[in-house]
């Protein structure tokens, strides 16, 4: 699985670096590169009690702001818990900020006391394009790199 080949490498670019946003900046660029089968992978930050607007990213463009009470991102910044979705158009409160996009994987993020910081989103133009594995993998990493009581939110 390419994302456990590159998590040493991810894991040693990030060390040390403590501001939230460069490190998003930075897994979201590493990530794209990563994982091929994206058109969209980046952040939305939590902003407000039940608001995400978007952060770092790379590819197509991102929708701007994300209730908590819409969509996959939003699903996820709600329940804490990830989201694959096999195909987008089957899921009726999909919101559409790319209309190539057709599946999509959403990893929460989390501060070190467990608090909802942001949410890692990643796109793709093709069907069932994201496996539990790479779930699992995105999870640990992401665990990994933000659940550390140094990060500056």
């Amino acid at each position: 699985m390419r994302i456990e080949l590159a998590r040493p490498q991810i894991l040693s670019v990030t060390e040390g670096e403590t501001d939230a946003v460069a490190l998003e900046a930075t897994l979201a660029c590493l990530l794209f590169e990563t994982v091929v089968q994206t058109n969209f992978c980046g952040f939305y930050r939590r902003v407000a009690k039940e608001e995400l607007a978007v952060g770092p990213y790379q590819g197509s463009m991102g929708c701007l702001r994300i209730a908590f009470s819409r969509g996959v991102c939003g699903a996820c910044a709600r329940t804490k818990q990830t989201q694959i979705v096999p195909d987008i158009h089957a899921r009726a409160d999909h919101i559409s900020c790319d209309a190539r996009s057709r599946s999509e994987i959403v990893i929460p993020v989390l501060s070190a006391d467990g608090e909802l910081r942001a949410v890692l989103d990643l796109d793709s133009p093709h069907v069932d394009a994201f496996s539990a594995g790479e779930a699992h993998a995105l999870e640990h990493l992401v665990g990994a790199i933000f659940g550390r009581p140094e990060i500056q939110w």
